[in-house]
């Protein structure tokens, strides 16, 4: 069943309001269906895409075939995002930790990914998608490197929702990074410690100059943030369901943010402080 972190009615203005007239009708009809309003939506939802293995295992398929499922998955939330009007959608593709997989798995989810870039760049167009990506290059194949650059430079002039695929990501890992280059600036006199705080160090993470997410889903079921987005998700709201990912459609993200609707973000503060 679904998990809500911090439950209950009534909402605390804290998403980003959202444009109407960027929301077509097809998008203001289905929020109005859920008893939505598009200011009470989300501005950027990330996503853990968990269960591509266990949803293949549980058809006596190789995981691989999981992976394969989860691509419509990732297609049908990418056209619920844009439909909604979401700011950005945020998806967990590959972490540093799954270099420790099979390799003909991860072989397999690299040519994934590629075939991914090239497919659907003329649907990214279209919807007007920008693509982004968060991640350590390093690693990579220099094919799937290539594509991510040419959808990249493809979409960089999009209006629409932003597309930031987490590939060879890792929470700690990016911690670590901007400390080190924080310090390196330290170092060459480019920076006063005296006046580092919060701001200054999330512009170092790959994640500057974005908003955090407002919502982070994870599907299968798993309560766990997997090294996601450590800094980020502070005051994200949660959700979780046992919809593992192949399954999971823009029916369950509307659900999730009906959920997100119904918080009451606090931020660390009261709701009705006492004078």
């Amino acid at each position: 069943m679904e998990g809500l972190a911090n439950g209950g009615p009534g909402v605390l203005g804290a998403a980003p309001a959202h444009d109407i007239s960027e929301i077509g009708p097809e998008g203001l009809a289905r929020l109005a269906s859920r008893g939505l309003r598009p200011d009470q939506l989300p501005g950027h939802v990330a996503i853990i895409m968990d269960g591509n293995g266990r949803w293949a295992q549980n058809r006596g398929q190789p995981r691989i075939f999981g992976h394969r499922q989860g691509i419509k998955s990732v297609r049908a939330i990418v056209e619920e995002g844009c439909r909604l009007g979401l700011g950005q959608l945020t998806l967990y593709c590959l972490s540093v930790e799954n270099w420790k997989r099979p390799p003909r798995e991860l072989k397999f989810l690299l040519r994934l990914l590629r075939h991914f870039l090239v497919v659907e760049l003329e649907e990214l167009m279209e919807q007007k998608v920008r693509l982004t990506m968060i991640g350590r290059r390093e690693g990579l194949p220099p094919d799937v490197l290539r594509e991510l650059d040419r959808t990249i430079e493809a979409t960089a002039e999009n209006p629409g929702m932003v597309l930031c695929l987490a590939i060879n990501y890792g929470g700690r890992t990016e911690i670590a990074d901007a400390a080190r280059k924080l310090a390196q600036d330290v170092r060459a006199g480019r920076l006063d410690p005296e006046t580092v705080d919060e701001a200054t160090f999330a512009g170092y993470l790959s994640t500057a100059g974005m908003p955090d997410p407002d919502l982070l889903i994870r599907t299968a079921g798993e309560m766990r943030l997997s090294n996601y987005l450590l800094w980020q998700v502070s005051y994200a709201e949660l959700w979780v369901t046992t919809t593992l990912w192949p399954d999971f459609r823009g029916d369950d993200l509307l659900e999730a943010c009906v959920a997100f609707s119904r918080r009451r973000r606090k931020f660390g503060g009261l709701i009705d402080p006492v004078a």
